[in-house]
């Protein structure tokens, strides 16, 4: 499925902001729960879900949606717009592409994103750990008499306190890109890019090619190609979770890389490598996998959500576009 469509790059941003607010929205508790269990050893998502409601409240599950909010729009724009124009520019000669040319377009779309992607990530993950490292924290007492027993503690093992307490010290984004700015530079903010493009690349070469051969099933007839918004959906939801999950170790990596400050007993990383070496030799492979059920339970219905407001062209509709002229231009 090769659309040659005319790049139109506001209509782009529409539909990405669109998009990307409608499905952070829906999905970012999940999100949430993903971040703090790549972060640490024991836990599963009900149980964190439950402990950071307990702890910081309802809206505690939407630290660091503001940062997505914003930062949302250009990034599914890019991805979604970048892909398209590859794919434009690689099928010029009229030809269908090939499976390679698919995911070399893909493979173009998941370097462009990361200008975006890699400090929204930064960002997001510090707000999110923040009420966790909180937690853990508050109950730092607890930790130290145990020790020094010589039993081990389970708060170790946990990391979140269901006792209410003082609340901390609430950190915006514009905190931290400060404080990095200051201390390190623009770099500071793409910490972890190294990390990042080993997932989004990888990612983006799966699913823009399963996601179009997908899609083209939904196809009326080769002379009506035109596809129900549901199947665009579930085109989106299925291609989506494949990927996320085919590359869920390599967030596990970005995650950790990028997490500033540590909670109790958490080891820190000097780089990609470093950080595989030491995963594997103190939680093992399966440690790789840790959140890849949340990671695919948000970005089935994040990219669901996004190739509908796409496909449907939400966007060119706003513009005062038909889908016609588009297609045909």
């Amino acid at each position: 499925m090769a659309q040659q469509q005319q790049i139109s790059l506001p209509a782009k941003l529409i539909n990405g902001g669109i998009a990307g607010m409608v499905g952070v929205t829906c999905v970012f508790p999940i999100d949430l729960a993903k971040t703090r269990l790549q972060n640490q050893r024991n836990q599963h998502l009900m149980d964190c879900l439950v402990k950071t409601v307990k702890s910081e409240g309802y809206f505690g599950m939407y630290r660091g949606a503001a940062v997505n909010l914003t930062l949302v729009t250009p990034e599914k724009a890019i991805k979604l717009a970048a892909n398209d124009f590859f794919r434009h520019t690689l099928s010029k000669d009229g030809g269908k592409l090939t499976v390679f040319k698919e995911m070399l377009a893909g493979c173009c779309a998941g370097m462009c994103q990361v200008i975006v992607t890699t400090p929204m990530e930064m960002l997001k993950i510090q707000l999110q750990d923040a009420g966790r490292i909180a937690a853990q924290q508050r109950v730092m007492p607890t930790v130290v008499t145990s020790l020094k027993m010589g039993r081990t503690s389970a708060v170790l093992s946990r990391s979140y306190n269901t006792i209410p307490g003082p609340q901390a010290m609430r950190t915006s984004a514009i905190q931290i890109t400060r404080e990095l700015l200051r201390t390190k530079g623009v770099t500071g903010l793409y910490r972890g890019l190294g990390a990042t493009l080993m997932r989004d690349i990888p990612f983006s070469v799966v699913y823009f090619p399963l996601f179009a051969h997908v899609h083209q099933l939904g196809q009326h007839s080769p002379d009506d190609p035109s596809v129900p918004f549901y199947w665009s959906f579930l085109s989106g939801c299925l291609a989506g979770c494949i990927a996320a999950v085919a590359v869920s170790p390599c967030d596990v990596v970005k995650t950790r890389l990028q997490s500033l400050r540590k909670g109790t007993n958490e080891e820190t990383y000097s780089g990609v490598v470093d950080c595989i070496r030491k995963i594997l030799r103190k939680e093992g492979p399966g440690a790789f996998l840790k959140g890849a059920t949340c990671r695919a339970l948000v970005i089935a219905p994040l990219f669901g959500i996004a190739q509908v407001v796409y496909f449907v062209g939400v966007g060119e509709f706003l513009l005062g576009y038909t889908p016609y002229n588009i297609c045909s231009a």
